[in-house]
């Protein structure tokens, strides 16, 4: 008995790339000479626009995550160099300039300016409402994110 799948093509007969998406279960993806994919930064503001809906945070939260995690140091700059934090709410806003700080520790490049116009918070914002666990995240925290008043468990690179 022969097997007999037929593959989709595109219209210059090539096969698609097959992509595992966070979204999706799969999803061809054909990648054209001369088109480039999103660039990293475009993909940096789209992923601060689904922060402002909070039903998408948590996934827009990790994206974000793994795309500082995954940028080069030569290309951090001008990644994170524009962001459109304003829609956002004051913890968010915190929280990514957070991320965005610690990402350039760990790259060993300094944070973009308008980092430093996000005020930090006014009282602070533990990651879990457990009391008992909150002198841990008082000790454990990143130091970006303690200084925005901001008291998690993980920071980038490392997930929970």
């Amino acid at each position: 008995m022969t097997d007999e799948r037929r593959e989709t093509r595109d219209e210059k007969g090539r096969r698609p790339e097959r992509s595992e998406g966070p979204t999706s279960s799969r999803r061809l993806i054909f990648r054209r000479p001369g088109r480039a994919l999103p660039p990293k930064g475009e993909r940096f503001r789209e992923l601060l626009k689904l922060l402002r809906d909070e039903a998408d945070r948590r996934f827009a939260l990790a994206e974000l995550h793994d795309l500082l995690v995954g940028c080069a140091p030569v290309e951090y700059a001008d990644v994170v160099a524009r962001a459109d934090h304003s829609g956002l709410p004051v913890l968010m806003q915190n929280y990514v300039a957070a991320m965005v700080e610690q990402a350039g520790v760990q790259k060993g490049v300094a944070p973009p300016a308008w980092v430093a116009e996000i005020a930090p918070l006014d009282q602070p914002h533990f990651a879990t409402p457990l009391k008992s666990v909150r002198f841990h995240l008082l000790r454990a925290s990143p130091v970006p994110f303690k200084r925005r008043n901001i008291f998690i468990d993980a920071s980038l690179g490392a997930r929970v």
